[in-house]
């Protein structure tokens, strides 16, 4: 028995070694960049691949071709990948979630290049590095943690490291070698990725699906590291290699101990999923950015496509086994263009939901249901499967989104997909009287046409302006009125009951349950293909499930994983295809008019850092040069009429009652001892008192970094205080969110002006609310610019419109946070007197704002805040 606990032991410490090196190069590459390298296990498969050419192939002597396969081609490919993608887009400004598609587009090239000069299948042949000893691979291990730690805290270009991490183009203006720090980062990234690969070659399946995914699961030990320690990365790596080694011993009987058998055999794929779903998420401040806006498809161009997909019904039969699976993949797709393309969120788990739908209904219609009743059942349950995942995931943002729908991915291909309780004996049977192809690709051809509808109908109305505000902006959509929490698990519920239809049509169209074909890194390349192709557009699944299908049945395995990989890649420096195709065929314009600009961020970001929409430099107080508003009825300043109208509604928002036993205070609005403290201990508020009375402006001045911003952010909803509660007319709503206070009529503005700018100027206001006619009158917005798409507008003009929107809630309260930075002298007078009349008509109104003369002309009381205290 203690034999075979060491043994069980030895076996756990070289797993976790090789894990240990794949944390490591992770965190180094994450600290040295700022990116989360999904590409790391791709990295290792092709120096693995490498390695066994050089010695197995050609016959090298084994050291000479470790030493080139680790100190020139592993590190080659690390400066390649900086070089030619990582800083162009760090020269850019691209954030995380940018990056994290470009790793994406590097993980599937890397992995499409290797099975076209590799082919696609496993190779037991993989050279020896270091023996059979484990001790020697933990002394590797450790040894490696030891350097980059001594590195990274007692050298220069330790320092220089983290300086180029916190702020590269500060690090750069002080002298340091920006570019040539993160390509040593990319280069030492590289290195271990290759040695964690040709450690692991013996041991593991070495195939260019296999590995890489083996080591994408092994992410959880740097995610359970925060990204940062290198002594947490080891140990975890270690306690979970000899853990999973450890459970091999038991075997329980009946289903528990396949279960257990299971979790033994994938206990870093539980971490993996733990990791992503409960601990603290990574880089959780990011999301994907708004896509450009997609001009109208033609008529010829709708009825060209149209005619194509009709066309596979004239073929004969037998000459449609590869058409049939295109509307079926196509439906797979659609439903990313729901979650990512119209509510912004990155989703890599769809291929899990495919695959559950595809094999709920094979298992329905083994069990004796019929093929179509087998289906209905099959896609609400995998619908309520995405509506339970969803729940945890949908908390989260950018990367930490990513690595728990990927995490769920990795967790059903595993633990469901490839164990023989849950597909052993499964027969896959299409419905009744479409067991010929052409009759079941028509079948095919109508429920794509009726999803299409529906995902075309969710793009229209409240809703559709509603998900594109929360894909533009998440907490101005939240400060809006917008549901943000449901509005995402309606997304992530509806992809999730698409993917599982277009999983069974899969299944049905070959007639079989293949689990290789919904496995992670297939949900990783239709994931790619969708965000290059353009995420927003329906057409974008029609030609991705074509062209996927169509190379995937080439002689040629990989030839689209390599192309779609390459273009995501670059796809932070090149537009997505089909929008860039429409336009230069003649599409007409969006809805909106024009296509939309990349709007740039400038100042600081609002809450909770997310990601800003607002004007790019080329747009000054005023407009700036170059921007010019259509002519209107309305001059381009806000012109206030000689009485407001009524866009105050004090019975409009959901009265609150007062505590019992407790008189109504005057003040609409009270902080009582609002203190907010920030992880890592910086103090935001340390103990705030302020009233709001109605009626009446009141003013909150300081100096930057005073607290203003977060006690907008307090009272608004945005951040719960750590200590103190925020009173409404008396009751305690402190834990209530921000839609939900502006369901109470508090309204907001933000400091770093918030647009939506794939939405209209119109659409902008009426995501506000109910009021957006009466509120474009009052800003002057009511004339041709209501058209217009609110990118590229002038600074003024936005500012009025996110005013606008504020007042469209008909509110009793509003927060303005310096509510005339960009503003004109004229606009600013005009403001002013808005403000005043608002107030006058019984409006409670808060402003920070760093214009003196605006303040002394409408605020009747004025404090002053410093370093988080009402002075």
């Amino acid at each position: 028995m203690a034999s075979l606990t060491y043994d069980l032991v030895l076996a756990g410490v070289a797993v976790g070694s090789a894990a240990a090196l794949t944390g490591i190069g992770l965190v180094v590459t994450y600290r040295a960049t700022g990116v989360l390298n999904l590409a790391h296990g791709a990295i290792a498969m092709v120096c693995a691949y490498v390695l066994r050419q050089l010695v197995v192939v050609w016959h090298w002597p084994l050291p000479l071709g470790a030493l080139v396969t680790l100190l020139l081609v592993a590190p080659g490919i690390g400066l390649v990948l900086d070089r030619l993608v990582f800083r162009p887009l760090a020269v850019a400004g691209a954030g995380p979630a940018q990056t994290l598609v470009a790793s994406i587009g590097v993980f599937v090239l890397l992995v499409g290049a290797a099975a076209l000069v590799w082919g696609g299948g496993a190779r037991d042949d993989a050279p020896v590095l270091l023996g059979d000893d484990p001790w020697a691979q933990l002394a590797t291990a450790v040894a490696v943690a030891c350097v980059v730690g001594a590195v990274t805290r007692w050298t220069r270009f330790g320092r220089q490291l983290r300086a180029v991490v916190d702020n590269r183009p500060l690090a750069v203006l002080s002298g340091i070698p920006a570019d040539r720090v993160a390509a040593a980062g990319w280069a030492f990234g590289s290195c271990t990725a290759g040695l964690t690969g040709v450690l692991l070659a013996p041991y593991v399946r070495l195939d260019p699906y296999g590995m890489p995914l083996l080591v994408v699961e092994v992410i959880a030990v740097a995610v359970i590291a925060r990204m940062r320690s290198l002594p947490v990365a080891v140990l975890t790596a270690l306690a979970l290699g000899v853990a999973q080694a450890q459970l091999t011993r038991l075997h329980p009987a009946g289903w528990a101990g396949d279960v257990l058998q299971a979790a033994g055999a994938n206990l870093f794929v539980v971490a993996l999923l733990v990791a992503a779903l409960v601990l603290p998420g990574v880089g959780d401040t990011d999301a994907l950015p708004p896509p450009r806006a997609t001009p109208r498809v033609p008529v010829p161009v709708r009825l060209v496509t149209a005619v194509l997909l009709l066309l596979p019904l004239g073929l004969a039969g037998e000459d449609l086994s590869t058409a049939v699976q295109v509307p079926a993949l196509a439906v797979v797709l659609l439903s990313l263009v729901v979650v990512s393309g119209r509510g912004g969120q990155i989703a890599l788990g769809q291929a899990a939901y495919a695959g559950l739908g595809a094999l709920f209904t094979a298992l329905l219609t083994t069990a004796g249901l019929p093929a179509a009743a087998a289906l209905a059942v099959a896609v609400p349950a995998v619908a309520a499967i995405g509506l339970l995942t969803g729940a945890p995931a949908i908390r989260r943002h950018g990367l930490a989104l990513a690595l728990a729908t990927l995490a769920v991915g990795v967790a059903v291909s595993r633990f469901v997909f490839a164990q023989p309780y849950a597909t052993a004996g499964v027969t896959v049977t299409r419905p009744a009287g479409f067991a010929d192809d052409r009759a079941f690709y028509a079948l095919e051809l109508l429920l794509l046409a009726g999803c299409l509808a529906l995902v075309a109908a969710l793009r229209r109305g409240g809703t559709g302006r509603a998900l594109a505000a929360l894909r533009d902006h998440e907490p101005g959509a939240e400060a809006a009125g917008v549901p943000v929490a449901a509005l995402k698990l309606l997304a992530f519920t509806l992809g999730a009951a698409l993917a599982a239809l277009g999983g069974a049509l899969l299944a049905w169209s070959v007639r079989a349950f293949d689990p290789d074909a919904f496995d992670p890194v297939r949900g990783l390349l239709w994931f790619a293909a969708v965000l290059v192709l353009g995420a927003d557009t329906l057409l974008t699944p029609l030609l991705a499930a074509t062209l996927l299908v169509s190379l995937d049945a080439t002689p040629h395995p990989g030839v689209a994983a390599a192309l779609i990989g390459l273009l995501a890649t670059l796809s932070g420096r090149l537009p997505p295809v089909l929008p860039w195709l429409l336009e230069r065929t003649g599409g007409g314009a969006g809805a909106h008019g024009g296509v939309r600009r990349r709007l740039e961020g400038r100042g600081k970001p609002a809450a909770q850092g997310r990601q800003q929409a607002v004007p790019g430099p080329e747009a000054g107080p005023g407009g700036g040069a170059g921007h010019e508003e259509p002519a209107g009825p309305r001059p381009p300043g806000p012109t206030p009429p000689a009485e407001p109208p009524p866009v105050t509604a004090h019975a409009a928002p959901t009265p609150l009652s007062p505590e019992p036993g407790s008189d109504a205070p005057t003040a609409r609005l009270v902080a009582e001892g609002v203190r907010v403290v920030y992880r890592g201990g910086t103090v935001g508020l340390d103990g705030v008192d302020v009233e709001v009375p109605g009626g009446c402006v009141t003013a909150v001045v300081g100096a930057n970094g005073a607290g203003k911003s977060t006690l907008f952010d307090c009272l608004a909803g945005a951040v719960r205080p750590t200590a103190g509660r925020v009173l409404l007319d008396g009751v305690d709503v402190s834990r209530r969110p921000a839609h939900v206070r502006q369901r109470l009529g508090v309204a907001r503005t933000f400091q770093q002006l918030v647009v939506f700018p794939s939405l209209s100027v119109e659409e902008n206001v009426r995501v506000g609310g109910p009021g957006a006619e009466q509120a474009l009158r009052l800003f002057g917005l009511d004339g041709a610019v209501r058209h217009r798409a609110a990118a590229g507008l002038p600074t003024g003009t936005l500012r009025r419109v996110e005013l606008a929107r504020a007042l469209a809630g008909r509110p009793h309260t509003l927060l303005l946070d310096e509510p005339a930075a960009g503003l004109d002298t004229a606009e600013a007078a005009a403001l002013a007197r808005i403000l005043a009349a608002l107030a006058a008509d019984g409006l409670t109104v808060l402003v920070v704002e760093h214009d003196p003369d605006l303040v002394a002309g409408i605020a009747r009381t004025v404090h002053t805040m410093e370093g988080g205290r009402i002075a």
